[in-house]
């Protein structure tokens, strides 16, 4: 029987995981290609041999999602694996429509075909948006579990944007590891606030073999999701977390609407911060389709690091740095230092489009709806090197840092600066501790 011949659809973290899990090993398929999108400089290389197993000795060619049509032509694929996530069902459907114009079947691989069984407990996390609120409550996860004397070792989400082979198996115990890793800032913003608590977190490629390095130190595996994919990991606890800044995204994003059905507890997240109407929609819309979750209610109060910092906000002309993924594909338009700048009573939010350069501009191009917030992009030194630049054009009185890590240790920005923290705040019970501690005990 001939091979079924499939190109994977992907940006870098699904897609290779579908490959590992499904393809890899599998006779029965020929894996001729992978796309890339979403995340700039991961195309035009190659999945490497030293991941692919015996059955691709030369490696897999990676490409830009823009030739998605000719190489299916040019390969004559049969089947056109998507793998990737947060976007519209419309969007979805749109590409399965180029799919099968171009001649191929379309195919989305689900949670019990990809995910790896460990021999520790895991809780996954994830969430219906970039931007959620995820992070803090992963965190959260691991005060608790940390508090029931539990060894805990998180696992994060793929951003391998550099080279695949010494990026198979990353773990991340101290700050110098970031370094050692070469860290882009996105993926400093997951890691980084593991570590400065001590506790260790890993990355990489191939997850199976994460996992069981992983579970050599761990009692529990948590594992920490990413742009609202479902778990890679079997999970025992799968806690959800839902935004009501964009109430409707849990049930018309892919792969929202799957977390919100795997989910044993919904977290409603910033109801501090959210009108009671979109609240109420969310709230109706995830009973709706998951009626048995357990729904908990959190807010996500901002601070800043340091209190005397609020006299580089009260009244002045700031510029509001933001996370990267949340205002790009996650659509946000607003963020943490926005909650900053108006609680803490900035006079003006400093418009930074027209002093972005090259690698900036072309994101502010790219999303056009960000507005008047600089979202901290950082895929690599280049990147990096823009946003510095970038933020010390900008004629502003000060720089407020919505970002999960402390942007100064990244750039050097000249001017003053207040560093914004939010962590969750649970409203009511049952809890994270309540439904933890149940857990554990049913588990002896």
């Amino acid at each position: 029987m001939d091979k079924i011949k499939v190109l994977i659809m992907g940006a870098a973290g699904r897609d290779f995981h579908n490959f590992n899990t499904v393809f890899r090993d599998n006779p029965r398929y020929e894996v001729v290609a992978f796309t890339a999108t979403q995340i700039p400089y991961i195309d035009d290389r190659k999945y490497p041999a030293a991941l692919c197993g015996k059955l691709y000795p030369k490696g897999i060619p990676i490409f830009p999602e823009t030739e998605l049509v000719s190489l299916i032509k040019k390969y004559k694929v049969d089947e056109v694996v998507f793998s990737y996530s947060d976007v519209t069902f419309n969007y979805v459907m749109t590409k399965e429509a180029i799919v099968n114009k171009a001649g191929a079947s379309f195919k989305m691989l689900g949670y019990e075909q990809t995910a790896v069984k460990s021999t520790k407990p895991v809780i996954a996390v994830v969430a219906a948006r970039t931007g959620a609120g995820k992070s803090q409550t992963s965190r959260k996860v691991v005060e608790v579990l940390m508090a029931m004397g539990k060894k805990v070792v998180a696992v994060r989400h793929p951003m391998p944007y550099g080279d695949l082979v010494k990026q198979k198996v990353q773990r991340f115990a101290t700050i110098a590891d970031l370094k050692k890793h070469k860290c882009t800032i996105e993926e400093m913003e997951e890691y980084e606030p593991h570590v400065a608590r001590g506790n260790v977190i890993y990355a990489g490629v191939d997850y199976e073999a994460i996992v069981r390095q992983a579970e050599k130190e761990a009692d529990v595996i948590l594992w920490d999701g990413g742009n609202n994919d479902y778990p890679f990991y079997k999970a025992d606890l799968v806690i959800t977390v839902v935004d009501p800044h964009r109430p409707g995204h849990e049930s018309s994003y892919y792969p929202s609407l799957t977390n919100v059905l795997l989910a044993d507890v919904i977290v409603i997240n910033k109801i501090d911060s959210a009108t009671p109407e979109s609240i109420k929609a969310v709230r109706d819309n995830v009973k709706k389709f998951n009626p048995k979750a357990i729904i908990i209610e959190a807010a996500s109060p901002v601070a800043l690091d340091k209190p005397e910092d609020m006299k580089f906000i009260e009244g002045k002309k700031v510029l509001v740095v933001e996370d990267g993924p949340t205002l790009t594909h996650g659509e946000m338009k607003f963020g943490a230092g926005t909650i900053a700048a108006q609680k803490f009573g900035a006079k003006e939010l400093v418009d930074p489009r027209k002093y972005a350069v090259k690698s900036i501009d072309e994101t502010y191009k790219k999303y056009p709806n960000i507005g008047v917030l600089l979202p901290a992009m950082g895929y690599g030194d280049k990147q990096v090197k823009d946003l510095e630049t970038t933020i010390n054009k900008v004629p502003c009185d000060a720089v407020i840092i919505g970002t999960p890590i402390d942007l100064r240790r990244i750039v050097k920005i000249k001017k003053p600066c207040a560093r914004i923290s939010y962590d969750l705040q649970e409203i009511g019970r049952p809890n994270l501790t309540d439904i933890l501690t149940k857990m554990f005990k049913k588990k002896k």
